[in-house]
């Protein structure tokens, strides 16, 4: 498979993700949505809930994996930066899932976390961070 078949078959472009399991190091909790961007090989996305007042990625797709940084400002306060590279998993239903390793720049930490595409019925009716 080519990687411009990966990019558009595995491709992030529009898809809402939802943190579903994380490393206690880590801000991106249950609440946590990413709205995800995709043109060729170029992502991002802008992320909010829970812990994160708001945050924003951007990196790229390749093949299976996305690489990017990352930086967030908390609830409480706290700006936070890292990198993280994610494996992109397709389920049988059509929806992606993401595991991702990671770690912080801006802190002591790293882990492991999971971002599963979140079903068209049950995304957030906005995008603006609460």
């Amino acid at each position: 498979m080519s990687e411009d078949q990966t990019h558009s078959e595995l491709s992030v472009d529009g898809r809402v993700f939802k943190s579903v399991s994380n490393d206690a190091d880590g801000d991106v909790g249950g609440e946590t949505y990413f709205w995800f961007e995709q043109t060729d090989d170029l992502i991002h996305a802008r992320y909010h809930g829970g812990s994160v007042r708001l945050g924003h990625l951007v990196g790229l797709h390749l093949g299976d994996t996305l690489d990017f940084r990352y930086t967030h400002v908390t609830v409480s306060g706290d700006t936070a930066t890292g990198h993280s590279v994610d494996r992109i998993e397709r389920l049988d239903d059509g929806r992606l899932r993401l595991h991702e390793q990671w770690e912080w720049d801006s802190k002591p930490g790293s882990g492991s976390s999971v971002l599963e595409e979140v079903p068209e019925q049950q995304i957030p009716p906005t995008e603006e961070p609460l």
